[in-house]
């Protein structure tokens, strides 16, 4: 007797197939590239533990690295001839829980080689007491020390090291801009002297601000972890730490968005206007939150926006 095979097993079944599919074509596309461990010796801030990283793809799409305890760099480079010279660090998203490494990270890389621009997609460190001494820093380290290595490493990869920057996605946007802001508090090993500032950063549906009234909690009580000074919130509302050394910004944000209010980028914004920092905003009416290079209720592309701004500072031909 033949068994029956209804619609809706089809489908899910066709689902999985393609979950699958997508799975090794990404591993295929990261394998393709050069990935460089982002510390030649020993992890600064960490204790001994064994390596549970765990790379997954969900139902929705999204490929998810979660318990990095083993940083890298994953680089993308343009076609020689395309080569602007310039470069950017790319922090993913995920509430300091997980690392939304595709949309947020490998497909905007690739869209920048695109531009000419050469790509370092950072898996930093996820904050956890068991693999750091001291979890609300690692992070941090880990984005200091990729401006670090690719400054220091610019003539391998034809970069001018002078246009280096950083961009960030929800909380990895946290911790780009926490670079932005606190690159003159090195905490990590620099014998060389190396600026630790990035050039430029860019900042999509940001987490700003630690503070009560508009900060994501969920990343704050991550990278924090449960006993949180109030000195500790302040130096991390980023909003109050800009100043006139602060890099030029441009920064996207999605009015709706019910995840990290829109008032993170604002107030951001306004504080860079205030020290006559560079800067540019993009606001949607609409589109939430996560919704990485594509807003789909919007024609609006906002990298067309960034290559523009990249455009008019010289970082881009």
């Amino acid at each position: 007797m033949r068994e029956k095979i209804t619609f809706s097993q089809t489908t899910t079944d066709m689902k999985k197939i393609l979950i699958a599919f997508l799975y090794l074509q990404n591993a295929f596309m990261i394998q393709a590239q050069e990935v460089i461990p982002l510390y030649n010796d020993s992890i600064p801030n960490s204790r001994p533990a064994a390596d549970k990283e765990k790379t997954a793809i969900g139902q929705d799409g999204i490929l998810r690295i979660s318990e990095v305890s083993r940083p890298s760099l994953t680089v993308f480079l343009p076609e020689n001839q395309k080569s602007t010279g310039a470069a950017v660090v790319i922090c993913p998203g995920g509430g300091y829980w997980i690392l939304a490494a595709g949309h947020e990270g490998y497909d905007v890389a690739r869209k920048f080689t695109q531009m000419g621009v050469t790509a370092f997609v950072l898996k930093y460190r996820i904050p956890s007491d068991q693999t750091m001494i001291q979890r609300a820093i690692g992070p941090l380290q880990d984005a200091q020390r990729a401006v670090q290595l690719v400054r220091e490493r610019a003539a391998q990869w034809h970069l001018d090291p002078h246009q280096i920057g950083i961009m960030g996605f929800s909380a990895g946007g946290h911790l780009a801009s926490t670079e932005g802001t606190h690159y003159d508090k090195p905490l990590i090993p620099n014998p060389q002297g190396t600026n630790l500032r990035p050039d430029f950063m860019i900042l999509v549906y940001p987490v700003i601000s630690f503070s009560d009234s508009i900060g994501h909690l969920g990343s704050r009580n991550q990278l924090l972890g449960p006993v949180q000074s109030k000195e500790q919130i302040q130096d991390y509302s980023n909003e109050l730490q800009v100043n006139a050394n602060t890099p030029p910004s441009f920064l996207v944000h999605a009015k709706d968005d019910q995840v990290v209010p829109v008032q993170n980028s604002i107030d951001f914004y306004d504080a860079l206007l205030k020290n006559k920092v560079g800067a540019q905003i993009y606001l949607y009416d609409h589109g939430g939150h996560g919704f990485g290079m594509h807003n789909p209720t919007s024609k609006v592309e906002w990298m067309d926006l960034v290559r523009s701004w990249m455009k008019a500072n010289g970082w881009v031909r």
